[in-house]
């Protein structure tokens, strides 16, 4: 046996190793399409190496040279500064009023003196929302996705963090800890993963964290909010993969509950644990936020805006929930450093925008809204959809290819995406191939198959 033929072989068996063990990942994934291209692919690469082992030497060399030269061009590719991005001025000026999102407009009551006065000074969203209030409703029994028994499970998860929002904040003890800014950074962050954080990290308080007026939860609605916390502790809980994959059916309402509860749980427990340790501090939680998470979580160095304008993190993508923590307590920040290749994967994938089953997300490029640089997606369509078919739908965040699980295949791709641009534009059209253009729903699980 020749060394070209040993080659060639070993060649073969890595081959059909990578390509195969890839598929009976897919399998405990649940993806059927991937599963039966990794194993085709295995197969027939592994096929040609073996074969071109047993011909002639001449023809073992050139197969070799192939691979050689595939193998250099291959590495210059990834090796190329393609795709550099500028992250470019991505700091809002002006704080955003609560009362504008969506959330809030949703829960005025028409004739209301709030109602009234809202479109008094906001005509522009009257008839907008007026559309939308026309709607079956979110978790309504006459929307389209509706299911009784999943919208239960919702609302009873909804009821949870409603009784959460008056313990966000509370008394604070007299009996200051003398540990350091570092030392009292690091065990905190540990408590938040010991009470079920996923990511934790740390930023200093900016005016443009803060929302500028209540427009829900506690407090006088349009009030001012004090910027008066100085440091924050974001955190994110991860969502199933398999729950996220049946949007917009209403398994995902179920788990998106589910992880609004946990991520309400942990900061509340931090929350208290800062203010027995003699400091300031209030939870920000699902419907009770003075502050916007997803640019808290970004400046604490958890992930990136991304196109469908929620936290895009480097392992979950937007498959997470977000919780927060503001507090007087002095922390040691992390420090921000943008991901620009996460950024760019966004700028070339628009999978999300080609899914969203409203036409919500935007196909364009980043631009300035509020000073910032920026996607924006339309929150009005957005919504409507949600209150046409009962659910919260993300869909968005099931087709996202940075939502695959977190294991060795997918972070081998991860890994690429981070370091090369050639190898971001070959990783979306691979994702492609093994996944669709139109990733398919996952079933509900069995357990939760009730009508």
């Amino acid at each position: 046996m020749t060394l070209t033929t040993i080659f060639l072989l070993l060649i073969g068996l890595i081959f059909f190793a990578f390509f195969g063990a890839f598929g009976f990942v897919s399998i405990t994934e649940g993806e059927r399409r991937a599963k039966n291209i990794s194993f085709g692919i295995a197969s027939l690469g592994a096929m040609i190496f073996f074969i071109a082992a047993g011909l002639a030497i001449s023809v073992q060399f050139s197969v070799l040279s192939v691979v050689l030269v595939a193998l250099v061009v291959g590495l210059a590719l990834f090796l190329l500064p393609i795709g550099s991005v500028d992250v470019g001025n991505d700091i809002p000026v002006e704080r955003f009023d609560e009362r504008e999102i969506m959330f809030a407009r949703a829960r005025l009551e028409p004739g209301s003196p709030k109602f009234e006065s809202y479109y008094a000074e906001h005509p522009e969203h009257r008839k907008s929302d007026d559309r939308t209030r026309e709607m079956p409703g979110l978790l309504s029994l006459d929307a389209k996705f509706a299911n009784r028994y999943h919208f239960a499970s919702l609302d009873g998860s909804f009821f949870l963090t409603g009784a959460l929002r008056e313990a966000v904040d509370g008394v604070v003890t007299t009996d200051r800890t003398k540990k350091t800014p570092g030392e009292i950074t690091k065990y905190l962050k540990g408590l938040a993963h010991f009470f079920g954080a996923l990511d934790v990290g740390v930023t200093e308080l900016k005016p443009y964290h803060f929302y500028s007026n209540i427009g829900r939860g506690t407090g006088e609605y349009g009030g001012l909010v004090p910027v008066e916390h100085r440091y924050a502790i974001a955190f994110t809980v991860e969502m199933d993969f398999d729950m996220v994959g049946t949007a917009p059916k209403s398994p995902i309402s179920m788990e998106t509950g589910k992880q609004y509860v946990e991520s309400a749980r942990v900061a509340v427990q931090l929350a208290e644990t800062i203010r027995l340790l003699g400091y300031e501090a209030r939870a920000h939680i699902d419907g009770n936020y003075r502050v916007i998470a997803p640019l808290v979580a970004r400046d604490a160095g958890l992930g990136e805006i991304g196109r469908m304008t929620i936290l895009m993190t480097p392992k979950q993508g937007p498959r997470v929930r977000l919780g927060v923590v503001t507090t007087t307590l002095e922390l040691v920040p992390n420090e921000r450093e943008p991901n620009t290749a996460m950024i760019d994967f966004c700028y070339i994938c628009k999978k999300c925008a080609e899914n969203c089953p409203s036409r919500s997300i935007s196909f364009d490029d980043r631009q300035e809204y509020d000073g910032a640089l920026r996607w924006k997606i339309d929150p009005d369509t957005c919504f409507r959809y949600w209150n046409t078919v009962g659910t919260d739908c993300g869909k968005c965040m099931a087709v996202c290819p940075y939502s695959h699980p977190d294991n060795w295949a997918h972070n081998v791709v991860r890994w690429g995406i981070q370091y090369s641009g050639a190898f971001r534009r070959a990783a979306l059209w691979l994702d492609d191939l093994f996944y669709g253009k139109e990733p398919a729903e996952k079933p509900t699980p069995e357990w939760a198959e009730i009508e």
